[in-house]
């Protein structure tokens, strides 16, 4: 079986054929989500693809070291304005600390990610974590002449950066004389020397309130280092692959290269992978237009869209067969075309799992070719719909054994077994019913055995105790209910 992975390198613009800095050994590094507010459908899609990505790398046979950070910092733009800080805001209009809407919603995150099946990382730092490596390797900016501090602040030099021939804007083909002539400076920019240059580190205002002491004052990193010091701190200067929206390239990505290259003397990132948007009905996902939809209101039907509910899987399901670099587009008709598919699918597994045979004569179903398919379509830029695509010309042959029109031998029929299951659920991540219902079981085990425990110290006035178990509980989404009849709990 050949395995020689090919990527599309968003920096070069081409596919490239894969070559890990180690050998079987894949860093990988995703940006995460900046926790003010729910986590949106497009940010699911985006997650889900290096979902897909990851998986597809375990089965090839890298051993992966997964980083997706969580960015809890507050982060101003530019004009210095405590308004747009999106943690203080978000904290003003629900009357909660900075850092209690940080844990309300990493908390709805996770559990989002879960509930679509997304196997956790590797490691998940948070910006608020790394203040002090932040703080170092501006400083060594500094030094090092790539960084200048102004009022306070401290930015990039982007200029001086491509005076030294580090060219700002090879990621985003960018020019960055046009970049400099085309912006003026806006009001409150003064402090900056030229419109392109980042800020690094803030100052920050009497009124904000996320702050930490730096040698410049009391201030907080600015957005794009994080990624930079956190990415490089578990993976090392250079790494292999690094993932994110397409929304992320400009800037944020260019400025990650920047500060990698200027900091570390070397380019940061081997491999740059970007996911295309989602639309929905043909039109862009905004809160402003009203054309905007929760992932948890897709699930449950509470919403005007569409015209019932669909189930986690079916949702994962019609996102994999969108390649991660195309534009996905989501209606009632294509989640319905999706729900039938997805159950065709799901029918023929069921089927092939519960087939016996006791025949050598071969089927007519050339299985190890069948099988280079769809190692091939993995291997051509994790190319999920040509996935799916081979694995439904398994399933017609699947039906056509049920109905006695085809035969399978004894060898044939377990490696089709164990292939259908690995591409199914290994690598597309997608879940049957019977396995969302036995995960439930388990479920309400372990929530009955901390009920039952929580009982047990309330009995012994370990009120404590009582209270620890109720209170993460609630934290995770689970409140329990206590009355005449016992305990029980609704999961939120």
């Amino acid at each position: 079986m050949e395995h020689q992975l090919k990527i599309f390198n968003s920096l070069t613009g081409e596919k490239e054929v894969f070559v890990p800095l180690h050998e079987n050994n894949v860093g990988m590094y995703v940006c995460g989500p900046t926790v003010y507010s729910n986590v949106h459908l497009g940010n699911v899609r985006t997650f889900m693809s290096f979902d897909f990505v990851y998986r597809t790398l375990k089965f090839l046979g890298y051993k992966v070291r997964y980083v997706r950070n969580i960015t809890d910092a507050g982060h101003l733009t530019d004009d210095g304005d405590v308004n747009n800080d999106r943690f203080v805001k978000q904290s003003r209009l629900e009357k909660l600390e900075p850092m209690e809407i940080v844990q309300k919603y990493t908390v709805d995150f996770h559990k989002v990610l879960e509930i679509f099946n997304l196997l956790p990382p590797t490691i998940e730092p948070t910006a608020t974590g790394h203040i002090l490596e932040q703080i170092q390797l501006t400083e060594k900016l500094l030094k090092d002449g790539f960084a200048y501090e102004s009022n306070g602040s401290v930015y990039f030099d982007v200029l001086e950066y491509n005076k030294r021939g580090l060219n700002y804007g090879e990621l985003s083909r960018r020019n960055i004389e046009e970049l400099f002539a085309n912006t003026r400076d806006l009001d409150g920019q003064g402090e900056k020397r030229n419109p392109q240059d980042f800020a690094l580190w803030k100052k920050a205002s009497p009124a904000h309130i996320m702050r930490w002491a730096s040698p410049w004052g009391d201030g907080f990193p600015g957005w794009h280092l994080e990624c930079t010091v956190m990415s490089t701190k578990y993976l090392g200067n250079q790494f292999d692959i690094h993932g994110g929206g397409m929304d992320l390239k400009f800037p944020h990505h260019e400025c990650e290269i920047a500060q990698g290259k200027a900091g570390h003397g070397e380019s940061p990132v081997r491999y740059w992978m970007h996911a295309n948007m989602l639309t929905m009905n043909g039109q862009r996902m905004s809160k402003s237009t009203g054309n905007y939809i929760l992932p948890m209101e897709l699930i449950s039907g509470e919403n005007t869209f569409f015209e019932k509910p669909f189930a986690p899987a079916v949702i994962r399901f019609c996102f994999m067969q969108a390649h991660y670099r195309s534009v996905l587009d989501i209606s009632n008709e294509a989640m319905l075309a999706a729900e039938k598919g997805f159950n065709r699918l799901m029918e023929a597994i069921k089927i092939l799992n519960e087939l016996t045979t006791d025949t050598e004569l071969p089927t007519s179903l050339p299985i190890a070719e069948w099988k280079q398919k769809c190692y091939d379509a993995l291997l051509d830029d994790f190319n999920s719909p040509i996935l799916i695509a081979h694995l439904f010309e398994a399933v017609k042959w699947i039906f056509q054994v049920k109905n006695d029109e085809e035969r399978i031998s004894v060898t044939e029929l377990k490696e089709l077994k164990e292939l259908m299951n690995a591409f199914v659920f290994d690598v597309l991540g997608l879940q049957s019913e019977q396995q969302t219902v036995n995960n439930n079981d388990k479920l309400d085990g372990v929530l009955q055995l901390l009920i039952n425990m929580r009982m047990e110290a309330r009995a012994n006035k370990d009120w404590v105790l009582s209270d620890k178990i109720r209170d993460e509980l609630l934290a995770l989404g689970i409140q329990l209910k206590d009355g005449k009849e016992g305990t029980s709990y609704s999961i939120n």
